[in-house]
């Protein structure tokens, strides 16, 4: 059971990365919007792990929080951490409008390469839920 719930959350991660992935081929991309996408594929990783291993998650967009949640589980999780810093900023404020900043160009590809690391930790630390899974 956890096997398969653990595809559903890299199924749900998978779409928002081709969502960024569509949006930056795009000719007028939206930074936000595609830095949003990568901090949720990183988010719904991170929880597929925890299910993955039959742990539950903690209700939270704080991918740090989450990652303490992992690291018990998982020493070689603390390498992510970097990864998980370029993409906290983007999971709530980014979404409304205000004075905090917009993205550029280089801040979004950083963003989609940091959600791709973060992918490829997940498939050496549970490769079973990989398999019949769309590659992207």
């Amino acid at each position: 059971m956890s096997d398969e719930m653990a595809r559903q959350w890299l199924a749900k991660a998978k779409n928002d990365l081709l969502n960024a992935d569509n949006n930056l081929k795009s000719e007028d991309v939206p930074f936000d919007t595609v830095c949003f996408h990568c901090q949720q594929a990183a988010e719904k990783i991170l929880k597929a792990y925890l299910v993955g291993t039959g742990q539950s998650y903690p209700i939270t967009h704080d991918l740090f929080l989450i990652l303490e949640k992992i690291l018990p589980l998982n020493k070689d999780a603390e390498n992510l951490r970097d990864a998980l810093a370029i993409l906290m900023p983007y999971s709530v404020e980014i979404r409304y409008p205000d004075d905090w900043f917009t993205p550029t160009e280089e801040d979004t590809r950083e963003a989609r390469e940091a959600a791709e690391h973060i992918l490829k930790w997940l498939a050496n630390a549970l490769p079973q839920i990989f398999q019949n899974s769309r590659k992207i």
